[in-house]
């Protein structure tokens, strides 16, 4: 079965059907201590996301306990490679402009980053398979649209997908609290900045494969800022070295 609002199917025989069918899925869901050997099988055919939860937790997610051991969450917009993205800047005729998300859960947070990363002429975004939140339908409204717009890459591994990206050019800067103040780079070649997570920052192998670490001045009696704010604001401090 699907729900139309969700962009989830539930069910043995539905989840099987979809895994079969190619469409993109983000996560498939598998009670603890089910049998479902084909639907696992096939998942991992697919390199999907497999998260085992329990059967209250799946329940919840599908509305209805008659779920059938197995839910998949559909993708709201299709996934691109780190490729696509590279072509992208290389169609415009400018140096490469990535967003990397590192680990960000709240698809709020990661739809707030879409939207800004697509007006700001940003060519892609690079988000990891796991511990991240994925094109669901939540991310998708809360970026306006511009999921569809935007190149969205889902990565196994943030860490040489960075390193992949220095080999060609690209200038890697995460955020963080303790680095150097944002107006003090010249971010004006080929750039891609790393978003932390919302409550633990840059991973310790993603921060130590940044080529610099940036910071944004607090002032005032809070000493973070959300994630896709900062996001936002050295996006365009970006833009305005490009122009």
């Amino acid at each position: 079965m699907e729900n139309q609002e969700s962009n989830l199917i539930y069910g043995r025989n539905s989840v099987t059907e979809t895994l079969t069918s190619g469409r993109e899925i983000d996560v498939v869901y598998v009670q603890k201590g089910a049998s479902l050997g084909k639907v696992i099988a096939l998942a991992k055919q697919r390199g999907v996301v497999i998260k085992e939860v329990s059967d209250e937790r799946l329940t919840a997610i599908c509305g209805t306990p008659k779920h059938g051991g197995t839910a998949a969450e559909l993708a709201a917009a299709s996934y691109s490679t780190v490729e696509d993205i590279l072509a992208v800047a290389q169609q415009r005729g400018k140096p490469p402009f990535i967003i990397i998300a590192d680990e960000i859960e709240d698809p709020h947070n990661l739809g707030a980053i879409i939207r800004t990363a697509e007006a700001a002429g940003a060519d892609g975004l690079i988000i990891p398979k796991r511990r991240s939140a994925s094109l669901n339908a939540t991310v998708f409204k809360t970026s306006a649209g511009a999921a569809a717009w935007l190149k969205v890459a889902r990565v196994a591994n943030l860490v040489d997908t960075i390193k992949r990206l220095k080999e060609q050019g690209v200038w890697v800067y995460g955020m963080e609290a303790d680095g150097t103040p944002y107006d003090k780079a010249d971010l004006s070649g080929a750039v891609a900045l790393v978003i932390g997570s919302e409550g633990f920052g840059l991973g310790r192998l993603v921060r130590e494969n940044c080529d610099m670490i940036l910071s944004l001045p607090m002032n005032g009696k809070v000493n973070s800022l959300n994630a896709s704010v900062s996001a936002g604001i050295l996006m365009y401090e970006v833009v305005k070295h490009r122009s």
